[in-house]
């Protein structure tokens, strides 16, 4: 026994558990008021916790700003690509919306089309140079298309086609100013007022009617179709309106000036349309005055 109390570090090894089992056994009793160590020690935890806090939640919200700004910054990327390909897409609905308007509008005449058979086509190239004389459609001889056939778009008449190869087909149009191409037109009413579309002013934009009988009484507004006489330009297709009427340079017949019901200029969506019964030369019938059809040009 004496020397058990002999052994000085065992004794205070003994004593401080007392003193923690007390300490503890103390800080575990409900309590509004903590003790002066405990005050200490929290004081001083809370102080360095306070100086390392700040500084860990400024840099973790920096972070935090950072990370933001580049998600907002891939965000904002991925969104203006986006609406570029929003903005294509709306540009090619557009485009298809308008092209299949044309193409109804094309159906519809296909419908009324009962003396010759039309043939879909699309303009792919023209020449700027030959801008108002020529285009280059997409059908030739493969998909039955034939020298000298009437083209139209849904509007109107627009030219003929005068070259053709197995794949594409050239058409000159109405606006050329190639002398030698006529056609047959024709005035309807209550009298046919029969004529020729020869010639083109540019600085107008419309068509010269010419050779009209001067006893016929020719008014603006009136519509101007092909007469069919000829054998190339199938009967009915409209040309154009009468925007003004004057006599020619000798005073013995008319002419007039015929505003196109096609837009030139505007070409993407034709017809090539011939006629059922497969004439191709100006063999059923004449204008007064008009050369052949099929040799002429017209």
């Amino acid at each position: 026994m004496p020397r058990f109390f002999s052994n000085k570090r065992l004794i205070l090894l003994l004593i401080g558990v007392i003193v923690l089992v007390a300490l503890i056994s103390f800080s575990l009793k409900d309590r509004q008021n903590a003790t002066l160590p405990e005050q200490i020690v929290k004081d001083v935890v809370g102080f360095g916790q306070s100086i390392f806090s700040k500084p860990a939640h400024y840099i973790t919200g920096t972070l935090d700003k950072i990370d933001g700004i580049l998600n907002t910054y891939e965000e904002n990327k991925h969104l203006k690509a986006r609406l570029k390909e929003y903005a294509s897409t709306q540009a090619e609905l557009a485009d298809v919306k308008a092209d299949n308007k044309k193409l109804r509008e094309i159906v519809g005449k296909e419908d009324s089309l009962r003396d010759y058979e039309p043939i879909q086509a699309t303009v792919i190239s023209r020449n700027p140079d030959q801008w108002e004389e020529k285009i280059i459609i997409d059908k030739g001889t493969t998909a039955g298309v034939q020298l000298n056939r009437a083209v139209i778009t849904a509007n109107g008449l627009i030219g003929k086609v005068v070259l053709v190869t197995a794949f594409t087909s050239t058409v000159e149009l109405l606006s050329t100013e190639n002398s030698n191409f006529r056609v047959a037109a024709v005035i309807p009413g209550e009298e046919a007022i029969f004529g020729l579309i020869e010639g083109y002013d540019s600085a107008r934009g419309e068509l010269i009617m010419k050779r009209i009988d001067s006893n016929f009484d020719v008014k603006e507004g009136q519509k101007v179709e092909s007469s069919g006489l000829g054998g190339i330009f199938p009967k009915g297709l409209l040309i154009g309106e009468v925007t003004e009427v004057s006599t020619d340079d000798f005073g013995l017949t008319k002419l007039a000036y015929i505003r196109p019901a096609a837009d030139f200029s505007m070409l993407d969506h034709v017809l090539v349309v011939q006629r059922s019964t497969g004439v191709t030369s100006g063999t059923d019938g004449i204008v007064p005055g008009e050369d052949e059809e099929g040799e002429d040009g017209s």
